[in-house]
């Protein structure tokens, strides 16, 4: 049994727990879509940045010009980060949950720029592509799923339905955006958490597979607009409904893998498929 989708929108957050881009098409790559989580910004340790300490992050803009990186925020001038990645960067070793490894650091101008936006020091690093890190085989299982500066994962999927659900559940009045909850690929079409009772999504010749619900945490708390932290929901209604114990958390999306189409298309408005049902673990 299969159930039809169609893709309502698609994301990508060049800098880590900064604002995203909404693009009509995006590339697919092995470890995720092109130019996502592609950057990060970490303390003087390499330790990664993210809106769970500061939630400021929300009103960094990014976007992508034929060269460059443009990165703006308030009170700051541009800055602008050179798309050609180059060998003669120094390397920095960074971590990001239990990943330990080296990343490019973007220099001095850029440590400037966000130790003086953060207002502490601060510092950009790039992911180094000759570096390979794994998702959690316990959730891939015999498949090796490569990310980047992901939390996890390549892929993260929510439906339309899912947030609609959630919102009349709390205060329909005053509905959350999509936004809150950073997806890569947002689906239209189905009925609520669809995505979480699928274990493939097929769309032309791109089969992802779902490996992992997504546990969700205090970003989602975070105005996406305004970068000030708004309270305790959406995860107190959440924890009323969706909370799972293996996952380790309160779960909103489903975070999925690349099984084939490395170097295909993307489209909004683009046709799916959810196939091969599952009970949620």
């Amino acid at each position: 049994m299969s159930t039809p989708a169609r893709i309502s929108s698609l994301h990508v957050y060049p800098i880590k727990s900064c604002r995203g881009l909404s693009l009509p098409r995006v590339q697919v790559t092995p470890r995720g879509f092109a130019w996502d989580r592609e950057w990060m910004v970490v303390d003087p340790s390499g330790t990664f940045l993210t809106q769970r300490e500061a939630p400021c992050l929300a009103l960094v803009q990014t976007d992508l010009t034929a060269d460059h990186l443009l990165v703006s925020a308030p009170g700051m001038d541009p800055l602008l980060v050179p798309l050609a990645s180059a060998d003669s960067k120094p390397s920095r070793s960074i971590q990001v949950w239990s990943f330990t490894g080296p990343a490019d650091d973007e220099g001095e101008a850029a440590a400037i720029w966000w130790s003086a936006y953060l207002g502490r020091p601060a510092r950009l690093v790039r992911w180094n592509p000759k570096v390979i890190r794994w998702s959690d085989p316990k959730w891939t299982g015999e498949f090796r799923a490569p990310n980047a500066f992901s939390d996890g994962y390549p892929i993260l999927v929510v439906s339309q339905a899912s947030l609609s659900d959630l919102n009349q559940r709390r205060q329909p009045e005053q509905p959350l955006p999509m936004n809150r909850f950073r997806p890569n690929l947002v689906l239209t079409g189905t009925t609520p958490y669809a995505e979480d009772h699928h274990s493939h999504l097929q769309i032309g010749g791109i089969e992802l597979k779902a490996v992992k619900p997504c546990p969700r945490c205090v970003v989602t708390t975070t105005n996406q607009e305004t970068g000030l932290v708004e309270g305790k929901d959406p995860l107190q209604t959440l924890a009323t409904y969706r909370r799972n114990v293996r996952a380790g958390g309160v779960i909103f999306g489903q975070n999925v893998v690349i099984i084939r189409g490395s170097g295909l298309w993307l489209e909004v408005g683009q046709s799916a498929e959810l196939t091969d049902p599952i009970e949620l673990p």
